[in-house]
């Protein structure tokens, strides 16, 4: 699909950079004077570049791409203003090319993502450049998370187009619901939806639970058949232009009974007065404790053990997150989910989820698939 979006004076690789090299001074004591970076979603964010093998290097004045030969021209159309560093063969996870005239740069890295083979490959090939060429190795944490956090207008516009096709899936999916059915076939007709309507993939693999499966919350979808008078949990997402969706809805094959009806009253109640309450200021913590209250205070506080929700883009799971050790702040431009749930085992449960971008101080709900009218009777 293409973005709807108004194009920019400015390439967003380019106003990600300034906005990155800004922070290289409070990225570490001492500061940094240059950013490898690694980690696939960083470097997508920071570069452009959609392969699966490279390293981008941000210094100062300038951004390298180090690649092998089956991106090369790939780097040229994704990567502007980027030079390319071309590597022999196909190993790109650690590439000595690319330090190159770094003598005394004290050179970032991603440390919660550089596994210690990395790491010790990168210290390797730089303790094998002459004294004179050798850069200092320094961890660089949240480098480019904490700026990813924020969403521009164009990632706005592609994770509004995922969030849709989502929906859509899920009510292709829904309305053709019937007991005998099988998990997996109902996860099927999700995922054949998206994939001939615009989705590149799916964001994760489609979460189906019916009946007791309901109370496992992250269960995949299996071979178990659907039973009239039951609850299915449908959690599912697909990636639009490389940014996630993240749905989930409870629907109910026949006439919903008494229980599953309060208990699905219980998490609507909790999911409603958390995307009304949620706030501009507010941590993570603070924005689960709203949900988690209501659950609590109808006698479930044992059956909600998730946090609240996290955030989305690039990554089906990033920051912000929604949940009780959270210190991350609200802020405009945050997409977020917000899933309660209660998880009663042997019976089983009711999730639902929206996905949200807060605008003005206030969380507005991106998802548009009904939640008040999910009884499929056949």
């Amino acid at each position: 699909m293409t973005s709807t979006s108004a194009p920019s004076a400015t390439p967003p690789t380019a106003a990600r950079l300034d906005r990155l090299r800004a922070r290289f001074e409070a990225l570490a004591p001492g500061g940094i004077d240059a950013l490898l970076v690694t980690t696939p979603a960083n470097r997508r964010w920071i570069s452009g570049f959609t392969g699966s093998a490279g390293v981008a290097l941000v210094t100062r004045t300038e951004a390298r791409f180090a690649t092998d030969s089956r991106y090369w021209e790939q780097v040229g159309r994704e990567c502007p203003g980027y030079d390319l560093v071309r590597v022999a063969g196909a190993n790109t996870g650690v590439t000595p090319a690319i330090l190159e005239g770094l003598f005394g740069v004290r050179l970032g890295f991603e440390p919660a993502h550089v596994t210690v083979a990395a790491l010790e490959g990168w210290t390797r090939a730089i303790a094998e450049l002459p004294a004179v060429s050798r850069p200092t190795l320094v961890p660089a944490p949240r480098a480019i998370e904490d700026l990813r956090m924020v969403k521009e207008p164009g990632e706005l516009d592609a994770l509004t187009r995922a969030v849709h096709l989502g929906d859509a899936a899920f009510l292709h999916a829904a309305e053709r619901a019937e007991p005998g059915m099988t998990e997996r076939q109902l996860a099927w007709l999700v995922q054949e939806y998206a994939l001939t309507h615009g989705a590149e993939e799916l964001s994760f693999s489609t979460i189906i639970a019916g009946g007791t499966h309901g109370s496992l919350p992250h269960w995949r979808a299996a071979d178990a058949p659907l039973e009239a008078g039951t609850g299915v949990v449908m959690d599912l997402g697909v990636v639009v232009d490389g940014y996630c969706s993240d749905l989930t809805r409870t629907i109910f094959l026949g006439e919903a009974d008494e229980r599953f009806a309060r208990v699905y009253d219980i998490v609507l109640t909790a999911q409603t007065m958390a995307e009304e309450r949620i706030e501009a200021g507010m941590t993570g913590a603070q924005a689960h404790a709203i949900a988690a209250e209501v659950i609590a205070r109808a006698g479930h506080a044992e059956h909600f053990g998730h946090g609240l929700g996290h955030g989305v883009g690039l990554e089906i799971h990033e920051d912000p997150r929604l949940a009780p050790a959270s210190d991350h702040v609200l802020a405009d431009g945050h997409v977020v989910t917000v899933e309660p749930g209660i998880y009663v085992p042997g019976w089983g449960g009711v999730r639902i989820e929206d996905q949200c971008v807060m605008e003005n101080g206030r969380l507005r709900s991106i998802s548009t698939a009904p939640k008040l009218d999910l009884q499929f009777v056949r």
